[in-house]
């Protein structure tokens, strides 16, 4: 058999793991308490007991966290990295993480970035007694990374910003994290990059998967938030005044890397135009009218060899890669939950893992339709060559052969036909087609070939005939090739084909003529 380019033979007989599993988890850290300005002076006043809510002693809490990042990481000999403009993060902190034999903080990141935290305004009173107003503003500030190894999810992040209210990151990975519980619960598999190549218990695997989720990662953050220096204190927690998470993929694996590079191509040649509306609404399940608001396109990336398809909406996208060359990943990138109609406080994740693997299945569902009407290599091989149908020799169906075209174009006519057709009825086409004669015992013959092939099979108890959906397939592609493809293609040499287009195909043959010309052996002495 060849390489199948077909994308439902081979997810349906060449696929030997498929795991849907949260990938990348990136999630906002916030106090929900400290987001208004009358929160502010709310907690300065009120709360601190502070008789004027002043900047100044925001300026001296930041003060005081920056010091208490600089002796943590001097008592616990933990590097601090400082990040230039344009450096991909993971990339300079990797070597820590490498080097890191067990759990704890590796080194910590710092870098300069613009979030949204409270400026101070100073207002006029005629008592002279200072009063500000805050408001929040976009201003460069020094975020700090603790990049840590941790024993569930391996390695992470957590990003604090140093001004009020103090947002940040948290980054961890639930392939990782998957990984690590599949150790402890005896299961063997075979690592896949940031995934899995095969494992000995898929169904074991995915219930593993499907266990990941708020409370995990709830506890992930908040037991780092015991280790690492913070800008709030128990005072501040027990008043209510502390960080929540906010939120802000499937892998198919192939038996052999050539069928997932045949289906890939394939893929990314039907589905240019899947980030399309039309499409786009029916892979997400949401509607999209004219004042929508957001990028609706299409985006293939290619890297050497590595192609990626994109398909944006709104706020995220869905992206189809593969990995390491055999994997198929499908994964749904949510930037904002509420695109599909969730919650961003982290109770919802659940919520938003059920629409995210809906949207990676509907994505399968379009591309398994929109395939189906293409020959693959083992279809075009058994129509078109003599085989062994049945234990009987079958001749080949041939394309371009004058009556085997008629019998392809009178099948199509036969499309219509809601209760079948008959040796007489087709004989009837494809003689007409042919514009001559063509016997009784020709079309009994070839709807032998048909019926052994795969093509047409007999409705019970009757002497009518209908199509399978291979059938359908071969006289669509037959009719089609050789009516509406070749012939111009063939002609386009002359008139009344483009001038431009007999231009580019004497350049192409005159070309070929003198590579050939200059490659010839010299004769044998």
């Amino acid at each position: 058999m060849g390489d199948v380019a077909n994308v439902n033979d081979l997810l349906d007989d060449h696929v030997v793991l498929d795991l849907e599993c949260l990938d990348r988890i990136y999630l906002n850290v916030y106090v929900p308490k400290l987001q208004m300005p009358g929160q502010v002076i709310y907690f300065l006043h009120d709360h601190r007991k502070m008789p004027i809510a002043s900047p100044a002693i925001l300026e001296k809490m930041g003060n005081r966290f920056r010091e208490a990042v600089r002796s943590f990481a001097t008592t616990n000999n933990i590097p601090i990295v400082r990040f230039m403009k344009g450096e991909r993060h993971i990339e300079v902190m990797e070597p820590y993480l490498k080097a890191a034999t067990e759990p704890g903080i590796v080194a910590i990141g710092v870098a300069q970035e613009f979030q949204s935290v409270f400026s101070a305004t100073k207002n006029r009173q005629a008592t002279g007694v200072p009063s500000f107003t805050f408001a929040k503003a976009d201003r460069r500030v020094t975020a700090y990374y603790f990049y840590l190894m941790d024993a569930d999810f391996g390695a992470g992040f957590i990003k604090i910003c140093s001004y009020f209210p103090y947002p940040g990151k948290v980054w961890v990975n639930g392939h990782e994290w998957a990984k690590r519980q599949a150790l402890k619960a005896g299961i063997g598999f075979t690592e896949l990059a940031n995934g899995f190549a095969s494992c000995e218990d898929p169904a074991g695997l995915q219930a593993i998967c499907n266990r990941l989720g708020p409370n995990q990662i709830e506890e992930f953050f908040q037991r780092w938030m015991q280790v690492i220096p913070i800008p709030l204190d128990d005072r501040d927690r027990l008043a209510g005044f502390w960080w929540e998470l906010s939120m802000r993929p499937r892998t198919i694996v192939f038996d052999a890397p050539r069928r997932a590079r045949s289906f890939f191509e394939s893929t990314v040649a039907d589905n240019i135009d899947i980030g399309r509306p039309d499409e786009v609404k029916l892979i997400f399940a949401r509607q999209i009218r004219k004042n929508t608001s957001g990028e609706f396109a299409t985006r293939i990336v290619t890297r050497g060899t590595d192609v990626a398809i994109s398909a944006f909406y709104k706020h995220s996208r869905i992206k189809e890669y593969l990995k390491e060359g055999r994997a198929l990943r499908i994964e749904t990138v949510v930037n904002s939950p509420t695109d599909l109609g969730v919650q961003r406080r982290l109770r919802n994740l659940a919520e938003l893992i059920d629409k995210a693997r809906a949207a990676n299945r509907r994505l399968l569902d379009i591309q398994r339709g929109r395939q189906g009407c293409a020959i693959e290599t083992a279809l075009w091989e058994r129509i078109s060559q003599p085989s062994l149908e049945e234990g009987r020799r079958t001749g080949a169906i041939r394309f371009g052969d004058k009556r085997v075209m008629a019998l392809a174009g009178a099948l199509c006519v036969a499309l219509n036909t809601v209760i079948g057709f008959t040796n007489k009825s087709l004989r009837a086409s494809v003689s007409q087609l042919l514009d001559g004669p063509y016997s009784a015992a020709q079309m009994t013959y070839d709807l032998r070939k048909l019926r052994l092939k795969g093509l047409v099979t007999r409705i019970p108890h009757t002497n009518s005939y209908t199509l399978t959906s291979e059938g359908i397939r071969f006289a669509i592609t037959y009719t089609k090739l050789g009516q509406r493809v070749l012939p111009p293609l063939l002609a386009a040499n002359q008139q009344p084909a483009p001038i431009g287009l007999q231009r580019a195909l004497n350049t192409i043959e005159n070309y070929v003529g003198n590579y050939l010309e200059h490659a010839k052996l010299k004769a044998a002495a």
